[in-house]
């Protein structure tokens, strides 16, 4: 591991420190927990909006069968 330093408003420190969670696995574990959680929202979130500018212009599924409604008619006998 690699350590960094950030900065870090006195309250908001003081916040995290308060915590429970913190106060039993420390500062580093829980920053790295976040960073993780972040990491991850930041990843469904890139492939939701992939998905959206992939098939948010294309016809709807309903739209998109109702052009072959005339190909799946059964022919006369």
């Amino acid at each position: 591991m690699k350590a960094i330093q950030i900065t870090i408003d006195d309250r908001l420190l003081a916040r995290l420190d308060a915590d429970p969670e913190v106060k039993r696995l420390g500062r580093s574990a829980v920053f790295r927990r976040a960073v993780e959680a972040y990491l991850a929202r930041m990843r469904k979130s890139a492939i939701v909006d992939g998905y959206r500018r992939a098939y948010g212009a294309s016809p709807t599924p309903r739209e998109e069968l109702e052009a072959w409604e005339d190909e799946g008619v059964w022919p006369e006998p």
